[in-house]
């Protein structure tokens, strides 16, 4: 289907019907997409529907965690000048207002001020790992759309040849090329389609894996800088 696509923009183009710019625009190319969706059959279902759904999770995912790198640069100096002065609710409304995991895992620990050091860095530490678990919300999904429509595509493609070689067994007349070459293309249509989907998902979600790990770097850096606070003599 491709290649008779493809061979009838060249004869459009020879003929002068069609100019090279039209040929190579945007709508042709959905065009195309659109014919290969079709003729890759049912299994082509699945495997688009996976593709949607690591698109939604890695989108969301992208958002929620670069919202989760924002951090004031002054958000740990103010909160030394607060508790180092005594001022404990200026420096838990400090964290409150900021509403990042950062600011949230640091609430924990003022909020729980009074206690020992290693208590406050246990709860702190409980915390973020809390958030870090929100921010690894999804990633199994996606990783299982990395393994699953690789797999998908192979499984459309084996039914689709078991369709192809069953309806040759059966039939009483001569191999029907034409329909062999059909269910042959839907093969190679379903697996390419689960290949692209595993590869760019795969992409997607070692994206989404590195990024975690800066916030994880930045979140235990501020761990670091909150304790060092609360081991400072107060004013």
């Amino acid at each position: 289907m491709l290649n008779f696509l493809l061979l009838q923009t060249s004869q459009n183009i020879a003929e002068g019907s069609v100019s090279v710019g039209d040929a190579i625009k945007p709508e042709g190319l959905t065009n195309v997409l659109y014919h290969l969706f079709l003729n890759g059959g049912p299994g082509m279902i699945p495997v688009v529907f996976l593709s949607v759904v690591a698109l939604l999770i890695f989108l969301e995912r992208i958002i929620v965690i670069s919202h989760a790198r924002k951090l004031d640069p002054l958000l740990l100096t103010r909160l030394r000048e607060y508790i180092l002065a005594g001022h404990i609710e200026s420096a838990f409304n400090l964290c409150h207002s900021e509403n990042t995991p950062c600011s949230r895992m640091i609430e924990k620990g003022i909020s729980n001020l009074g206690r020992s050091i290693e208590e406050v860095s246990a709860i702190i530490k409980n915390a973020g790992n809390m958030e870090i678990s929100k921010l690894e919300k999804g990633l199994p999904v996606l990783a299982s759309v990395v393994g699953g429509a690789p797999m998908l595509g192979i499984l459309a493609t084996v039914l689709a040849l078991i369709q192809a070689f069953y309806e040759m067994a059966n039939s009483e007349k001569m191999i029907d090329m034409p329909l062999l070459a059909t269910f042959v293309y839907q093969a190679l249509v379903t697996t390419v389609a689960g290949l692209i989907v595993g590869i760019v998902a795969y992409f997607a979600y070692n994206i989404l894996v590195a990024s975690v790990e800066r916030v994880i770097f930045h979140l235990e850096a501020a761990t670091c800088d909150f304790l060092e606070i609360l081991n400072e003599p107060a004013h």
